[in-house]
């Protein structure tokens, strides 16, 4: 056998396209979909219920409560009691919530999933927001908002949030720590109701199943569907400036620096991520190239682009030694401000391309990470094709077409900048 030559690299082979499978889509209702993902080659399984009821509805801190509380029993069973049965099944549970939406997945093997959707349908349907349950999850809730009080990142974000999203209230709000005195069952229960019993708007499954126990999902859950469509807000402006919020015992300060953007839906989108990329979206990029390893300010830098059903927002954000704070905003605009003055060098921009790619290959890599891509594209009523624009569009892009993106996106004085500590 022919021994390998190490010196010599392997050959780098072109990626073009990736072919996708696309999964079946069913209709619960002409506004909420079930997707469904059967090609697993094994015996796991997941279901996730999407709902509409983010913190955008209700007042402050309600939808958080009420995601806490989803498997918090009754007067006959309890969340142990819940718990416990779960593991029996050999289930695993988790729920989340964003500004738009809240989700709850569930995870089992195929054999155990019908079993465990029944109890989570019960379970949550038979949910009466009990004084003890309420009172556990208000004092846990109050001491972590008081810890987190304690911490610059989490005032900075809470600061960076209300300016950024300060045109519209919904997005905009903040719990403050008299809520937690001031939490009333009836209103958590309303939500509940309004939000999840009412307030489904699509379903996720991938596992080897049957169309029977599709059509027995449907069934399942096809009464909390919710009716008419989701509107969310659109047409949002930042508030620009800097913005300081004061903790004199901090040994560190908190930055956030980002803007207004746009989502998938934006011609835009796909180029402006490469650019993002340079700037701070990976271990090797200018941000962390300068402030990290050149400066030793920060352990870490990083930007992103969030995406919103009408809109998206770019962000920086990194934690530093207090007496860093000054320099490392300065060195933040600097780097901004040479991306819009200077081309990208083509090797720089030749390991980039080469990265994405290669995170976009992993991020496609067997049928939940297909199906997360598809959900991802779906909700701006986009089919994985976006994924193999994306393609061309890294193979593709230019240092002119940066520089334009630069200049025309990232000025600083359209900045929302927060800094705390």
């Amino acid at each position: 056998m022919r021994q390998m030559d190490r010196y010599i690299a392997p050959p780098l082979n072109p990626i073009e396209s990736i072919d996708f499978i696309n999964p079946k889509v069913f209709d619960i209702n002409p506004n909420v979909k079930l997707i469904f993902m059967s090609e697993v080659p094994n015996e796991t399984s997941r279901v996730d219920l999407y709902f509409d009821a983010g913190t955008i509805k209700g007042e402050k801190g309600t939808a958080s409560f009420v995601n806490g509380l989803l498997l918090s029993g009754n007067e006959e069973i309890s969340s142990t009691q819940i718990s416990h049965q779960m593991d029996l099944l050999g289930g695993f549970f988790e729920s989340g919530i964003t500004s738009e939406g809240a989700v709850i997945s569930v995870y089992a093997l195929r054999e155990n999933m019908p079993a465990l959707l029944q109890l989570i349908k019960k379970s949550i349907s038979e949910m009466n927001c009990s004084a003890k349950e309420v009172e556990e999850l208000v004092q846990d809730k109050k001491q972590r908002f008081q810890v987190n009080l304690q911490k610059t990142r989490f005032l900075a974000q809470r600061a960076f949030q209300h300016n950024l999203f300060f045109s519209h209230p919904d997005y905009a709000k903040v719990v403050e720590e008299d809520y937690y005195e001031n939490v009333e069952p009836i209103k958590l229960k309303r939500f509940f109701n309004d939000n999840y019993l009412h307030g489904l708007t699509k379903v996720a499954v991938v596992g080897n199943f049957s169309q029977d126990f599709v059509d027995e999902i449907i069934d399942l859950f096809g009464e909390w569907a919710k009716e008419p469509s989701c509107e969310y807000a659109r047409d949002f402006k930042n508030r620009v400036g800097l913005y300081a919020v004061e903790k004199s015992d901090a040994m560190q300060a908190a930055i956030r620096v980002g803007k207004i953007l746009f989502n998938k839906t934006h011609p835009d989108y796909n180029d402006f991520q490469i650019l993002n990329t340079i700037i701070g979206d990976y271990f090797g990029s200018r941000l962390m190239t300068n402030i990290r390893e050149d400066k030793g300010y920060t352990y870490g830098i990083g930007s992103m682009v969030a995406e919103f059903n009408n809109f998206g927002y770019f962000m920086i954000a990194t934690e530093v030694g207090k007496e860093f704070k000054d320099a490392t905003l300065k060195e933040i605009k600097y780097e901004i401000n040479r991306l819009q003055a200077e081309l990208v060098p083509q090797r720089e921009l030749d390991v980039i391309k080469n990265y994405l790619l290669g995170q976009l290959l992993k991020s496609a890599d067997g049928p939940y990470s297909m199906i997360d891509l598809y959900l991802n594209a779906e909700i701006h009523d986009m089919s994985l094709e976006f994924y193999n624009e994306s393609i061309k569009s890294i193979r593709e892009i230019t240092p002119e077409r940066i520089q334009e993106l630069a200049k025309k996106y990232l000025s600083w004085d359209e900045m929302t900048i927060v800094t705390a500590g």
